[in-house]
């Protein structure tokens, strides 16, 4: 019986350290040289060198001012990450997106976006179309007492074209240049 655990804890030993030590240190190495800022967490930092967030992740951003993410239905939490499961049938998702709609709606500005109203299947989706984000520029506008057109032009100079796909805008990254771009306050 011997004759036949020895080879097979040999073979176990070999194998645990060939795929639990030696590949994830060479692909750790390789990603750390090869693309570090990915293989750290694409870390988003501010003007004065404090970390911001991820570029990776969405972040919940408090009042009109801001460019919101797309709704999430574990509240943008990491490890909750994921989906409602509400099928398309169901009529607390038909309530959930009617009341997200009629919250969002900005007269004269016809429907609100699907993105803005629906959650994306992580519900940590980092990336607006920028149909979805330029919804959002009259409240904004409007709440921090600046042009439309100003804002325009922010949006337009973080529109990424993705390698496959639509064009996106990060939330964040908008988010950062509008805060680095804040008007002063109107003076009575």
């Amino acid at each position: 019986m011997l004759k036949h655990i020895r080879p097979a804890l040999s073979v176990l030993a070999f194998m645990t350290l060939i795929t639990g030590v030696i590949y994830p240190l060479t692909v750790t190495g390789i990603a750390q040289v090869a693309f570090p800022e990915q293989a750290n967490g694409s870390l988003v930092r501010d003007a004065s060198g404090e970390l911001r967030g991820s570029a990776l992740l969405a972040q919940n951003f408090e009042g009109a001012e801001w460019f919101q993410p797309r709704p999430s239905a574990a509240g943008l939490a990491t490890v909750a990450s994921g989906a409602s499961n509400l099928a398309p049938s169901n009529p607390a998702l038909a309530m959930r997106i009617a009341a997200e709609a009629e919250r969002l709606a900005v007269a004269g500005q016809g429907d609100v976006p699907m993105q803005l109203v629906t959650t994306s299947a992580s519900g940590l989706d980092p990336h607006l179309s920028p149909a979805a984000a330029r919804y959002q520029i009259a409240r904004i506008a409007a709440a921090r007492g600046i042009p439309a057109e100003q804002l325009e032009r922010l949006l337009q100079q973080h529109v990424q074209q993705p390698l496959i796909g639509p064009a996106v805008v990060n939330v964040l990254a908008l988010n950062m240049a509008l805060a680095d771009n804040r008007q002063p306050a109107p003076t009575e």
